[in-house]
């Protein structure tokens, strides 16, 4: 008795292998926002050395919601971080001898908004741009702000164009036009009196 092994056949194979790579490409493709900017931000704060107790709230993984606005400003010829959450409260501190020799960027226009979101578990801690993204021109001359106000509901809002972008759940736009959700930035923390870093 005779068997015949039959052997696959190369052109199959490679159908087979093209048909995939179709697949694959078209399941990468589509109409997704990249989830970070390529924009700089840059900003390492120690809170075990600063104690500040509103940045500190919105660093706190077991305290959800909570969102803390970060600028800088200038007092007096002292260098002062200024935070403001979204329940309200406010404080600044001023820069030690190690935040002056670190390289400072907040953003497009002096400004990040950090905390963890309220809606997955484990809690997702977001960076994000305090400027309306749609709102916002980053190379127009003069460069005119377009600060976005902070809710305690989770919610930042454009005063120009009155989009509402939901900071609980990646920066999407829940109220107003389509466009752009909210700006983000690499960041991590070590805790509520840890280190925070945007890079």
């Amino acid at each position: 008795m005779t068997y015949k092994v039959s052997t696959p056949s190369p052109r199959r194979g490679l159908g087979r292998g093209l048909i995939l790579l179709l697949v694959l490409l078209l399941a990468s493709c589509g109409d997704s926002q990249h989830e970070y900017t390529v924009n700089v931000a840059y900003f390492v704060f120690d809170n075990s050395k600063h104690q500040d107790a509103t940045l500190a709230a919105s660093m706190n993984v077991n305290s959800p919601g909570i969102f803390c606005r970060v600028t800088q400003s200038m007092q007096a010829g002292a260098t002062l971080f200024n935070f403001e959450n979204n329940a309200g409260v406010t404080s600044s501190v001023a820069a030690n001898a190690l935040d002056q020799q670190r390289r400072v960027i907040l953003g497009h226009n002096n400004g990040l908004i950090v905390g963890y979101g309220n809606l997955s578990t484990p809690a997702v801690f977001y960076v994000y741009d305090r400027e309306c993204p749609n709102c916002f021109d980053p190379t127009a001359i003069p460069m005119k702000s377009k600060p976005l106000s902070m809710s305690n509901n989770g919610l930042a809002t454009c005063g120009v164009c009155h989009r509402q972008y939901d900071m609980n759940n990646g920066g999407n736009i829940v109220n107003g036009d389509g466009g752009n959700k909210l700006t983000r930035y690499h960041g991590t923390c070590t805790g509520p009196f840890g280190v925070l870093a945007v890079q």
